[in-house]
């Protein structure tokens, strides 16, 4: 089996923006109605993929002035989020302006500022080429990433799901949302690192 595989799995199945945005839309709107936003995160990381097996991200290492704006756009747009999250009602409560999920081109857009993302693709596109044309090794990664992430994306939107059942009181809510709020502030620091 091609580590490469394992990398990706490990990388993406654990807690960062995706794992969090995705849970608290499981549990908020429930799976059915998430699943527009797994298939824009799955399709988002699949094209950030591709791009790191590009060289993008060589491009980005030699710009330090472009990878910090861009740095601070994700942090920003990442606390943005965060706040939003914390603020947030249960789907029942919500108001009107605020009671969807996230379709797909807003969860593709999303991967763009994902450091997550960047960080795991950047690092499998260095560590784990197979030595194929750049063209190739774009369409690997692209496919390991989407296809791998639309497995994990389904997976957390699920579990997230299952806990709206013990989130039913607004009191529970508000602490599952500032618990995942402050996780998903937390994981802008990550811009930086």
């Amino acid at each position: 089996m091609d580590p490469l595989y394992l990398f990706v799995f490990f990388g993406l199945v654990s807690p960062g923006p995706n794992v969090i945005l995705l849970t608290a839309s499981g549990a908020r709107f429930g799976f059915r109605a998430t699943l527009p936003h797994v298939a824009g995160v799955a399709l988002g990381v699949g094209i950030i993929a591709g791009l790191a097996g590009l060289g993008v991200g060589a491009l980005l290492a030699e710009w330090p002035v472009v990878r910090g704006a861009l740095g601070l756009a994700a942090a920003g747009w990442i606390v943005y989020m965060a706040a939003r999250l914390w603020r947030s009602e249960p789907a029942g409560a919500a108001r009107a302006d605020d009671a969807r999920p996230w379709g797909v081109t807003q969860a593709i857009l999303f991967q763009w500022v994902n450091p997550k993302v960047w960080a795991i693709a950047m690092a499998a596109a260095s560590g784990y080429g197979a030595g194929l044309t750049p063209l190739d090794e774009a369409q690997r990664l692209a496919i390991a990433f989407s296809a791998l992430n639309l497995l994990v994306c389904l997976f957390w939107s699920y579990a997230g799901s299952l806990l709206a059942l013990l989130l039913s009181n607004a009191g529970a809510w508000r602490i599952f949302a500032r618990v995942m709020a402050t996780g998903l502030g937390a994981s802008a620091v990550m811009v930086f690192l």
